[in-house]
């Protein structure tokens, strides 16, 4: 098989593909690709491993290690490369066999792909049986690809996948009664109720000419505020045109459909970097499956490994349905990489180029906010709403982050009519509950309806400490000191470092007597100010004011009632 061949390949000539010299620096390599490694650095970790390689190229640690970095940033003909130069040597290693069999199946080498399978070459037992029959349909042995379908979901657990990618099989090659039969067994699992597997039964049903059933099915699955790509199927279904199967058009697109259905799965099961591998292998056979570019991207932002996240969004074209999509992901990149000028910028130009998508409003608005630049926050989220034609409950967050806004800028009137109509499309939301309930404690109204509201909070949420710290702080407004201090202590255990929390503790201390304690508490407040994450929100000199002369002569000095006189009244 192939290894003969690749056991011909002389590590210069290895090198020379992967674009390094020979006499490649070996001081500090391996420490610097260990360490970029580690922080997901793979573009570093790929051209230090390879340093590394070029005075020690039959390390197989580093030929394994230079193959995943390689893997990890897309770059699947190096990785196969150095992949099959560890498999040439003699080693096994289930990521090298990735890379060889992907570049393979890129290739549309299917009887090569079948080969390194049946000789136990590729990469587990799942997408192994998955591939072989893709390859049987490359080669045109589809009756012998259905069975083996069929074996593969014999397998425990593994049913849901065969008969998802048998039915996807059945549509591409035309039998779309059968693919149909498929998509509506129960047995298929979650993986038909997906994105991708609902679009791929819309498709299917409308090639059968059953319209008004993929109109439906459309409707349930996706509701009324649609995406680009669901809003033009749509349009297609409603004025009776037929759709056409787009998921899967060749055997090698079946096979980047392996692969992002494994790395889907493994999202919440295995690591990032490890997803990772299998999002960029799908991405290398297919690449206009925006999905797993996205897919791609995302575990990066995880990994926050921004500036490869937004590289990799940037590869969704314009033309694709899923721009959108790709260009909110790289302002949120931008963003939280500390660039959010840029980040403004790219929502701004696709406020222009999909001005009809209430997301893309909102999430400008959600920018604006964060910036702190809440007059231009309020008119991305008035454009928000003004882009739908019926309310929905999705809108609720649109007033909500709109309230949000309004109270910044002291526009209370404004910001409660928002806050209370966030919740009458969510009744129990959380988070408005809380905004609201809290807000009202701070001016000092409707003081029992806002502790109703925040307890309804505490309930929904109990380990939510900005929650729990309101519920305290509520008690504490409305002069039940003692019944304060156990909401408030932990509010502390739910976030210790925030100097906002700990402020309130100590006043809650110092309610009932306990000056010592407030004392500390107002000391660990002003050592976490500027902290990390923590809340910007507090004021380091009203604190040390405290710990001065006391909460009670700060309060007179603000023109407050002093809790002492208020507690015995």
């Amino acid at each position: 098989m192939p290894t003969r061949v690749l056991r011909q390949i002389s590590f210069a000539a290895v090198l020379a593909i992967l674009g390094m010299p020979l006499s490649a620096e070996p001081a500090g390599s391996y420490l610097a690709a260990r360490s970029a490694a580690v922080t997901g650095d793979y573009d570093a970790a790929a051209r230090y491993y390879t340093q590394v390689l070029a005075r020690d190229p039959s390390n197989p640690e580093i030929l394994e290690n230079a193959s995943f970095a390689l893997l990890a940033l897309g770059d699947i003909d190096r990785a196969a490369v150095v992949g099959g130069k560890l498999l040439a040597d003699g080693q096994s290693s289930q990521v090298a066999q990735m890379a060889v069999l992907a570049q393979k199946a890129g290739e549309e080498n299917y009887p090569d792909v079948l080969a390194r399978i049946l000789e136990n070459q590729g990469v587990g037992p799942l997408v192994d049986g998955l591939l072989r029959s893709w390859a049987q349909v490359g080669i045109g042995e589809v009756t012998a690809a259905l069975s083996n379908f069929d074996k593969v979901g014999e397998e425990r657990g593994l049913q849901g996948f065969a008969l998802y990618h048998k039915a996807l099989a059945l549509a591409m090659v035309g039998d779309f009664e059968g693919s149909d039969a498929i998509f509506a067994k129960q047995e298929a699992g979650a993986l038909r109720q997906t994105r991708r597997g609902a679009i791929a039964h819309i498709e299917v049903l409308s090639l059968l000419d059953r319209t008004d059933e993929a109109l439906r099915m459309l409707d349930q699955s996706f509701g009324s505020d649609l995406d680009p790509k669901l809003q033009s199927m749509r349009v297609t279904l409603a004025e009776g045109g037929k759709l056409s199967f787009t998921q899967v058009k060749t055997a090698r697109d079946g096979m980047a459909e392996v692969f992002f259905t494994v790395a889907s799965a493994l999202r919440n099961e295995a690591s990032e970097d490890y997803t990772l591998l299998y999002t960029r292998v799908a991405e290398y056979l297919n690449p206009i499956h925006s999905d797993a570019t996205l897919l791609s991207a995302g575990l990066l932002e995880q990994m926050e490994r921004f500036e490869l996240a937004t590289q990799t969004y940037k590869k969704v074209g314009r033309g694709d349905p899923a721009f959108h999509a790709a260009e909110l992901g790289r302002a949120e990149a931008l963003r939280r990489s500390g660039k959010p000028d840029a980040a403004i910028e790219v929502l701004e130009n696709l406020a222009r180029t999909h001005s009809s998508l209430a997301m893309v409003h909102s999430s400008l608005g959600d920018a604006f906010r964060q910036m702190e630049r809440f007059e231009e926050a309020v008119r991305a989220y008035d454009t928000a709403l003004a882009q739908y034609e019926e309310e929905v409950n999705g809108q609720w967050f649109i007033y909500y982050a709109r309230g949000i806004s309004h109270e910044r800028l002291d526009k209370w009137v404004e910001a409660e009519a928002d806050f209370r109509k966030a919740l009458e499309l969510n009744p129990e939301q959380p988070q408005v509950l809380n905004y609201l309930g809290y807000s009202l404690v701070e001016k000092q109204v409707k003081l029992d309806e806002a502790l109703g509201m925040i307890e309804r909070a505490v309930a929904a949420r109990p380990d939510s400490g900005y929650i729990v710290d309101s519920l305290g702080w509520v008690l504490f407004r409305l002069g039940r000191y003692d019944e304060a201090v156990a909401p408030m202590e932990r509010a502390t255990e739910l976030m210790a470092i925030d100097p906002i929390v700990n402020d309130h503790l100590g006043d809650v201390y110092w309610s009932v007597g306990r000056f010592l304690e407030a004392e500390f508490q107002w000391k660990r407040a002003l050592s976490f100010v500027d902290f990390g994450d923590a809340s910007q929100e507090a004021d380091p000199d009203r604190i040390r004011r405290k710990l001065e002369v006391g909460l009670d002569q700060v309060l007179e000095e603000e023109g407050v009632e002093p809790l002492r006189l208020a507690d015995d009244g």
